[in-house]
């Protein structure tokens, strides 16, 4: 038995949780504080205990929610850009490029004479330099300069073809011309039904 001093204050609020003539502070601090055994139940908590207990039976761990599965996109990837082929001999659009509408700026015959020798360049490039195949009895009608036109003949009137190197002669009538452009057709590798609508829409 181990004897502890209270206050005054203790000692009454002890006093004051009597339950039955008798009972002891010890009985009353242990029915207060710890469990006690009785006839009627098994086991009871203390008021403190007990208090303990459901608070801490009143916190329910919180569900943590499945994370949701991650959306596919439906979208589909973009396709890398699949270049361009490169053009090749005799394939250029020659006939889109030669639209009304891009003719009806040329007054002159020999200004869409050069215009549309501009196209062909542009369309086939290197293959260009065939065109200086194309020669007369005591001449050649293209170039890659105006010296190497006026030498091989007199009032040769040598013009540039636009956004090319290349130089032709242009003295000549229209017949002279739609045959220099019916052999530059050929020679870049465009068919008889090609040739005659671009002749066409010149002469």
């Amino acid at each position: 038995m181990k004897i502890i001093e209270i206050d005054d204050e203790l000692y009454h609020f002890i006093a004051a949780q009597t339950k039955h003539i008798g009972e002891s502070a010890s009985d009353i601090l242990r029915r207060l504080l710890l469990p006690a055994a009785t006839n009627d139940d098994s086991s009871h908590n203390s008021p403190v205990v007990e208090q303990a207990v459901n608070a801490a039976d009143s916190v329910q761990p919180k569900a943590t929610a499945p994370k949701p599965a991650a959306k596919r996109s439906s979208t589909p990837r973009a396709k890398p850009a699949t270049p361009a082929p490169p053009i090749t001999h005799g394939t250029g659009d020659i006939l889109g490029r030669l639209s009304d509408n891009a003719l009806s700026t040329y007054t002159k015959r020999v200004d869409l004479f050069l215009f549309i020798l501009a196209e062909l360049y542009n369309i086939h490039g290197e293959d260009f330099a065939k065109v200086e195949q194309i020669k007369g009895k005591n001449r050649i009608y293209f170039a890659t300069s105006k010296d190497a036109l006026l030498n091989t003949g007199s009032s040769t009137n040598p013009k540039a073809i636009p956004d090319s190197p290349y130089w032709v002669v242009t003295n000549n009538n229209t017949a002279k011309k739609v045959a220099m452009l019916e052999q530059v057709l050929t020679l870049l590798g465009y068919g008889e039904q090609t040739s005659e609508a671009v002749i066409a829409k010149f002469a």
